[in-house]
């Protein structure tokens, strides 16, 4: 072993009554904590037996859970392994290599689907894609390699060949291309129905320590891999991961990783395979002496493993890496499924280690008094889950492919039946007229994930009610020094105050918030004056169909809801043109996430309101939507931008902010983009010269310190890009909200909390953003009053039509005309003036938008 190998500090062995009190412990089915299941890792002789025996127990309990007692799973696949080279330098491996040492940087597609099309023949039904990470990074053969054949990146590649295979083959690709940032799963998802990485270790000092396996692995950073664990969570990705033992790592360390990911899998629903996978020493590494790890020990790891997960989480142990005679032990402790075995390719990652015969691994798992049955690379809850519940697992594209090698009643695979390839498409981007689909582009219902969050709201948001801001509108407990000592500080400095300071703002109350509000509105007149402005405008839902899942949102609809509807282009075309004709100077449009708008859609649209309504500014799509419309096209996000303003953008809403806190938005919007997706939507906007709102919902699970955060996040984007024209915050309507009617959020924010929210945001952005809109559609005449004596200079538009908060619940109506805008701000003795949708004034203009 080379003497600077990082293996880790030495680890204390437990006593004999330690060990037996959580070996009984075990056995008695308690729950385990973490210095409990670093102990059992210890476990050895006849307390490895009790250990496997209640190992055994939970892995019965799995089976039963997952409707299939008694049958352990496998999948028939291939392995492609698309390119060897890699970005990284794990001491281990002998999968990564160099150029010098292979024909060509990648696999052609030819060579792809002759392994594909072998696999087939064979009965295979995954193509397992295996590859180095981001080889074009590190070596210039693979940069070359791409641009010569045309494509922008490994992972565009990946797209291409998976979608060939599925084609041309009928196999179903499971794809590893290491780590994936939450685009690249969104980018990814359409064309595989489960993706994997193997977390490998939480132990960051083998991949920061000089001398440690990772070192020098730039993807092997565990709080990068920990994030794509996360992230295919929120995008609803089938995923399998898993722990690498023997590399160094402590007991406690094993331990850490696998409660890392029961944390995940808990949380997101989306881990659907845990692979304990023991190291084996492979000559010409570093690590070539470094001894394999003891059956014992893996057993014990095993068994850990499976009581840790629980029964929810299939266990797997490669069964290529251990000896025929050590499958029963393996069972024993916990195994529930053998992962990819290959009749027609080796495990290139372990050469060395071949497959075994299916039908040996099927003897040697009946002698053990259990079934072996073949699954597809999606297990078989998230397949029954989709094709029967409609729940989002696997993209509706897929179905048909997924469906034809399917037991639609079991979700494993059908037996005896040979993959046919079968047309994959994206969805018709030529319009949005919705007829003519076919089953490919159905609906996917984003609630159908039926976990109860109620817990882990609890966790996270438990102190809610302890906060100075109170649902019952009882007085604060933050009052007093500390607000004045703010106040006094924001008079002198208004954006110069610390996060605390601000909070002691926003919790204010009573005499306190009314000082708070009379500086805000002394500052609202200072920067802009008393007009209060408006702009005429019409939004365009042009479709309410959307798979997201937004637990606030009552405007999503299946698309066999009887209230779903697509407008065509012309019908889109129409209600502009109508809108002209009024007097708007505006159009805002914003949609569902549908499945059946291609990438083509939202260029279509934007071109056809500028041909029915020609000067018409168009305010259209949120970061939301243009990050899908951007993994569909698998293009970056500035690309597409660029393509959007060709076709005629002019701004974009800064909506789908909700709280930019990744913990809220999960309670919220469970695989909405996280809030670093729309910081980067939004820059890279502003960078291209669209500029955007921005805004911020409140009052339903969230507290005083995320709304003061999530300013302080628009802050650092306005002071690189200067790109936002106004902030618009959005009172949570709780009415219809699924969220609320779940019993997880509040009932909305009180007038207490709007006002301190308008008068905050006026204070902290005060000197970058001029604007604060308050929203009429919401508030209703009173209380929009009170914001614009509060902080707020603006009204946004008159709208014409306005679904989203009707549908939420709002009693205020959709539509005001510009009389009606008028009369609210005479009702404070104030003026009116009309806008553009960037705030330039425009000409008095008589009878407009009445």
């Amino acid at each position: 072993m080379p003497e600077n190998l990082v293996l880790g500090p030495a680890v204390t062995t437990p006593t004999t009554s330690q060990l037996r009190r959580a070996v009984a412990r075990a056995r008695d089915g308690k729950a385990l904590d973490a210095v409990e299941a670093q102990v059992l890792l210890h476990a050895r002789g006849a307390d490895l037996a009790a250990l496997c025996e209640a190992a055994t127990a939970v892995r019965d309990a799995a089976m039963l859970a997952a409707g299939r007692p008694g049958v352990v799973t496998y999948s028939r696949k291939v392995f492609i392994p698309l390119t060897r080279l890699c970005r990284d330098r794990c001491h281990y491996c002998t999968f990564a290599t160099v150029p010098g040492r292979l024909p060509a940087p990648y696999l052609r597609p030819d060579e792809v689907l002759d392994i594909a099309r072998a696999g087939a023949e064979q009965g295979c039904k995954e193509a397992l894609f295996t590859l180095g990470d981001r080889p074009e990074d590190r070596w210039p053969a693979a940069r070359e390699w791409l641009d010569a054949h045309g494509y922008d990146d490994t992972l565009s590649y990946v797209r291409a060949m998976a979608v060939r295979v599925l084609e041309e083959t009928g196999l179903l690709p499971h794809l590893n291309p290491g780590v994936l940032s939450w685009s690249d799963l969104q980018r990814l998802k359409p064309v595989a129905p489960s993706m994997g990485m193997m977390l490998e270790t939480t132990a960051t000092r083998l991949f920061s320590e000089p001398g440690g396996p990772h070192y020098g692995s730039p993807d092997k950073d565990p709080a990068v891999r920990l994030r794509v664990l996360e992230d295919a969570g929120r995008v609803g990705v089938p995923f399998t991961t898993g722990i690498l033992v023997g590399i160094g790592e402590t007991p406690a360390e094993r331990v850490d990783a696998l409660l890392a990911i029961r944390r995940v899998a808990r949380e997101y629903g989306s881990v659907q395979e845990v692979i304990v996978q023991n190291f084996r020493a492979k000559d010409d590494t570093a690590m070539r002496s470094v001894p394999d790890l003891p059956e014992d020990e893996l057993l014990a790891t095993v068994a850990v493993a499976r009581l840790l997960l629980g029964p929810s989480v299939s266990l797997q142990v490669p069964p290529n890496l251990s000896d025929a005679a050590e499958i029963g032990a393996l069972l024993r402790a916990g195994v529930d499924d053998w992962g990819g075995v290959s009749p027609v390719t080796p495990d290139h990652v372990n050469p060395e280690r071949p497959w075994p015969h299916v039908d040996d691994l099927a003897r040697w798992t009946a002698e053990h008094g259990l079934e072996l049955r073949e699954r597809l690379t999606a297990h078989p809850r998230f397949v029954t889950g989709a094709l029967q519940r409609d729940e989002p697992w696997i993209d509706p594209r897929l179905h048909p492919h997924v469906r034809a090698l399917a037991d639609a009643d079991t979700g494993l695979a059908r037996e005896h039946v040979v993959p046919q390839g079968i047309a994959w498409q994206e969805p018709d981007g030529g319009g949005l007229d919705s007829s003519g689909r076919t089953e490919l582009h159905r609906e996917v219902d984003g609630s159908g994930r039926t976990s109860d969050r109620r817990s882990d709201f609890d966790e996270v948001y438990g102190d809610w009610q302890q906060v100075a801001l109170r649902v019952d509108g009882g007085a604060p407990a933050r009052l007093g020094s500390d607000v004045a000592a703010a106040l006094r500080q924001a008079v002198d400095d208004p954006a110069g105050l610390g996060d605390d300071a601000y909070l002691a703002l926003i919790t204010a109350d009573g005499a306190a918030l009314d000082a708070v509000t009379s500086l805000a509105d002394d500052l609202r007149r200072d920067v802009v004056g008393d007009e209060v402005t408006y702009v005429v405008n019409r939004n365009i839902n042009f479709t309410n169909v959307c798979y997201v899942g937004c637990r606030f949102c009552a405007f999503a609809q299946r698309k066999t809801d009887t209230d779903a509807y697509t407008l065509s282009l012309e019908q889109v075309g129409e209600r502009a043109a109508e809108a002209q004709a009024l007097g708007a100077t505006e159009v805002c449009l914003q949609g569902g996430i549908s499945p059946d708008l291609g990438p083509n859609a939202y260029p279509d649209i934007v071109r056809a309101v500028k041909a029915a309504a020609p000067g018409i500014h168009v305010h259209a799509f949120s970061p939301m939507e243009i990050a899908t419309a951007a993994a569909k096209a698998g293009v970056p996000v500035r690309a597409w931008l660029e393509r959007l303003k060709d076709s005629g953008l002019d701004t974009i809403p800064g909506t789908a902010a909700e709280i930019l806190d990744d913990d809220v938005r999960w309670v919220l919007t469970k695989g909405k983009l996280p809030a670093s997706a729309w910081v980067e939507v939004v820059t890279t906007a502003h960078e291209l010269g669209i500029r955007s709102s921005s805004t911020m919902m409140y009052g339903h699970v969230d507290h005083p310190r995320h709304w003061v955060a999530h300013l302080r996040t628009l802050i650092g984007v306005q002071d690189r890009t200067g790109g936002f024209t106004e902030f618009v915050p959005l009172p949570f309507i709780h009415t219809n909200a699924p969220v609320y009617l779940a019993g997880l959020a509040r009932p909305g924010p009180t007038l207490r909390d709007n006002r301190a929210v308008h008068a905050v945001a006026r204070i902290m952005l005060h000197g970058r953003i001029d604007h604060v809109q308050t929203s009429w559609v919401k508030l209703g005449t009173a209380g929009t009053r009170a914001m614009l004596t509060g902080g707020a200079d603006d009204l946004g538009g008159t709208l014409m039509e306005e679904t989203i908060s009707r549908m939420a619940g709002s009693q205020h109506g959709s539509a005001k005309t510009v009389a009606e805008l008028t009369e609210i701000a005479a009702g404070i003795g104030r003026p009116v003036r009309e806008r553009s949708t960037t705030y330039d004034p425009l000409p008095v203009r008589e009878g407009v938008g009445a």
